[in-house]
């Protein structure tokens, strides 16, 4: 397999549907070998659970059956890659290679787990879709890259995404998850970032990649987040062992997770294209990989040095699964039976080809002595060669380069050059303030080099075939390795380091229940508190007898600011990080959606009240007891009273589940939902009105509050004719009176039901809490208190 070598994803897909619209979805990943198979009902029309796969996983090709006019109803996988995805790579192969029979098969034999632990040997039948899929992803890669897949090596995991909670592509984007909506902050010199750019400081590709999905898809477990959890808190409480990972960790090679790929494939042909320029590619990219996980064995020892009096269960199970396994050392020995001892993992490219024709001990192979020693001479000439150059031309500054692609040249710098370029040099191009060059006894010596090195990678793979045979017998065991540390990276290199920059007791440990509130108190938006040091911050309770909040106030008041704060926190403490809040317990959030923004969608020929109204169809048909809703000005793209109707009646559908939901709105209307629902919370952001000017102070007040005309203010701010602004007040005013009187009757008509109603909030959040007995009573004799005060 190619050595990719970025953080770009390696992700092939395929994706089969039937005429129920039931989606099998199947992802193989190239750079850690492991599939992923989903299947799933698509209960949108416009194929968002599928959209939001495809988000997650990125890939780089999407492998689809071919389009049948006869039927239709199959169709709509194919228009979505065409619409949305039209830059991938599109493979269409034929029907009988989407063959379940035969992908249930390959499971079996490929999988490093048994069949039943992943819950597929009994229900082969009912998952017929995905193992289709499967069966055309590995068909097609086997093909396409010329390899087989080594049996009991693959990673394979089941519905993995739906394990996790589910957030959408929209909200995604919505919230600035992985890309901010604008890189630059008007009226600051500051880069905007999204919450994985802030978290993004792992120091491995693994360690981004796992990063980017646990942020895409955060975890459900309990027991897994507060497994993360107890991990910080022991970082954070012993420096020794925080300062002592982090330097463990950067011993390791940045691309140890894809070295296990190399293990997992074996080339389909050994000897017929041995003598090819191809061949010897693949040749090293093989010796590299053993040379890397030599490297990565060798640190092995550290690693078990620093964990070896760790107290936290996910460090000490890490301790004893990696650190206490007998087959690492094993696999060490082997490797240097035959690998020299001083090779150790380079990035510098010719000390890392150097490195790679040496790697095989002296006197095991005769042929590859004779190489070697070409390969020393070819170096060692073309070395002399640029010192001759130096002295024959004048040039004391001219530098020899190697590059994997082109070998070597030289590069002069502009400004010691007098005139022209001696005629000897060829292929001059200016870089910069550098002159890039060669010659023609260099460009002979490279490829005499270049020779060299190829016939010493092929001898060196012949050598390491036994070897490498033993490693893949033990591929699971690398798996492992690689799964630890890419895990160690993101908890110890992003969370942790994160954690360890903001000033004490900033970040503050999330806590967990199963069916208690969501209450965070003095919450902070991750992102936006590190551009603006004044940032203020704001609270939120939520409940089963208060699952909705309705937000008022003014435009640039905070609301949208706030929405995406809360999200990112539930998003943050899912994850299993530490929170920008002075306290928290949550409740497991399963799906989040939001409904934010209004823009058109020209590509569907979308107005921006149909992307809206399409978007909300969405959150209704798919909400569940356990999501969290978040809409910003529902029905303001259409008329004012078709959006006020449509806004109220989605609350009150939303008011009939049990999901929590944050509802932004301007229209002062919604606020009557209080007097009719018990369980509406209505909050305002507290702004000042002074001299016709508004003072914002971003504070978020329980109740309501009017400001009156707050738009015609911002409109006058923003420069519109004074006679418009005298004239909208007036019109304003004569439709708004009436209004206010009505609204204010309502309230004071079931201001005693709140009453009550409040008091049975409290008593079941009571219920749910975890404090002593002790605290409970005295909760209990305070909350009798202030109801009887009122009466006395």
């Amino acid at each position: 397999m190619e050595d990719d070598g970025g953080e770009s994803s390696s992700f092939v897909v395929a994706i089969i549907e039937n005429r129920a619209k039931e989606v099998g979805l199947a992802a193989f990943d190239l750079r850690s070998a492991s599939l992923h198979l989903s299947q799933y009902i698509e209960t949108s029309s416009s194929y968002q659970n599928t959209k939001t796969l495809l988000h997650f996983y990125d890939p780089i090709v999407i492998i689809i059956p071919p389009n049948k006019s006869a039927s239709n109803s199959t169709a709509a996988v194919t228009e979505l890659v065409d619409r949305f995805y039209g830059s991938v790579k599109k493979v269409v192969l034929a029907r009988g290679c989407f063959d379940d029979t035969k992908g249930a098969i390959l499971i079996k034999t490929l999988a490093a787990k048994e069949p039943s632990a992943l819950g597929l040997d009994t229900y082969y039948k009912q998952y017929y879709l995905c193992l289709a899929a499967a069966a055309a992803t590995l068909k097609w890669t086997e093909s396409e890259k010329g390899v087989v897949v080594t049996n009991h090596s693959l990673s394979v995991t089941f519905n993995g995404s739906f394990d996790h909670m589910s957030i959408d592509a929209t909200s995604v984007q919505n919230l600035e998850i992985i890309e901010p909506f604008h890189s630059t902050l008007l009226g600051t010199s500051n880069k905007k970032r999204s919450l994985f750019h802030m978290l993004k400081t792992t120091k491995t590709i693994g360690g981004t990649r796992l990063l980017r999905a646990n942020l895409l898809q955060p975890l459900k477990d309990i027991e897994t987040i507060s497994g993360r959890l107890d991990c910080l808190d022991e970082l954070m409480s012993n420096e020794q062992l925080f300062f002592g990972l982090c330097q463990v960790l950067r011993k390791f090679p940045k691309e140890t997770d894809r070295v296990l790929c190399h293990f997992c494939f074996k080339p389909k042909k050994v000897t017929a294209e041995a003598l090819t320029v191809d061949r010897a590619k693949k040749s090293q990219v093989l010796v590299s990989s053993v040379i890397l996980l030599k490297t990565a064995l060798d640190a092995l020892p550290l690693l078990s040095k620093a964990l070896k009096d760790v107290k936290s269960s996910l460090l000490s199970n890490i301790y004893k699964s990696v650190c206490e396994n007998e087959k690492y050392d094993l696999i060490r020995k082997r490797i240097r039976e035959v690998i020299d001892e001083d090779v150790l993992h380079a990035r510098v490219p010719f000390v890392a080809c150097t490195q790679q024709c040496f790697a095989v001990k002296a006197g095991i192979d005769g042929l590859l002595d004779i190489s070697r020693r070409s390969f020393c001479e070819t170096s060692e000439a073309i070395h002399n060669l640029a010192n001759n150059y130096r002295e024959n031309f004048r040039l004391p500054n001219l530098k020899l380069i190697f590059k994997n692609r082109q070998g070597f040249h030289f590069v002069i710098p502009q400004k010691n050059i007098q005139g022209k370029l001696p005629s000897k040099f060829i292929q001059v191009v200016k870089h910069g303030n550098n002159i890039h060059c060669s010659t023609l006894e260099l460009a002979s010596l490279n490829a005499r080099n270049k020779s060299a090195a190829a016939e010493c990678y092929t001898r060196t793979e012949i050598c390491l075939e036994e070897l490498i045979d033993d490693i893949r017998e033990n591929v699971s065991v690398l798996t492992l390795l690689a799964e630890v540390l890419c895990l160690l990276d993101m908890i110890v290199n992003s969370f942790a380091h994160m954690i360890s920059t903001k000033p004490v007791d900033r970040y503050t440990r999330p806590e967990f229940t199963e069916n208690g509130p969501m209450a965070i108190d003095s919450g902070r938006h991750p992102i936006l508190e590190g551009i603006h040091n004044d940032f203020v911050a704001n609270n939120i309770f939520l409940s089963e007898a208060s699952n909705m909040a309705i937000v008022m106030g003014p435009n640039m008041s905070g609301k949208s600011t706030y929405l995406q704060q809360v999200c990112l926190i539930v998003i943050l403490a899912q994850v299993g990080c530490y929170i920008p809040s002075r306290f928290s317990t949550l409740r497991v959030v399963d799906r989040m959606f939001t409904r934010m923004g209004a823009v058109d969608n020209l590509e569907s020929n979308s107005s921006t009240f149909m992307t809206e109204m399409r978007e909300t169809a969405f959150i209704m048909q798919n909400v569940s007891p356990r999501s969290l809703i978040v809409m910003d000005e529902l029905g303001r793209a259409t008329s004012s009273s078709d959006g006020f109707a449509i806004a109220w009646s989605c609350c009150e559908h939303l008011l009939s589940l049990k999901a929590y939901t944050i509802f932004a709105t301007h229209m002062e209307n919604m606020s009557e939902l209080a007097t009719i629902y018990p369980n509406v919370k209505i909050l305002y952001f507290h702004v000042d009105l002074k001299n016709n000017h508004l003072d914002f102070k971003f504070q978020l007040k329980e109740g309501s509050k009017r400001i009156p005309h707050y738009g015609l203010l911002l409109a006058e701010v923003a420069g519109l004719p004074t006679s418009v602004i005298e004239t909208a007040r007036m019109i304003t005013s004569r439709i708004s009176e009436k209004e206010v009187n009505r609204m204010e009757a309502n309230c004071l008509e079931h201001h005693s039901i709140q009453r009550t109603y409040h008091v049975a909030q409290r008593l079941l959040c009571l219920k749910f809490c975890k404090q002593d007995e002790d605290t409970i009573r005295q909760a209990l004799r305070s909350l009798k208190e202030s109801c009887i005060k009122p009466h006395l």
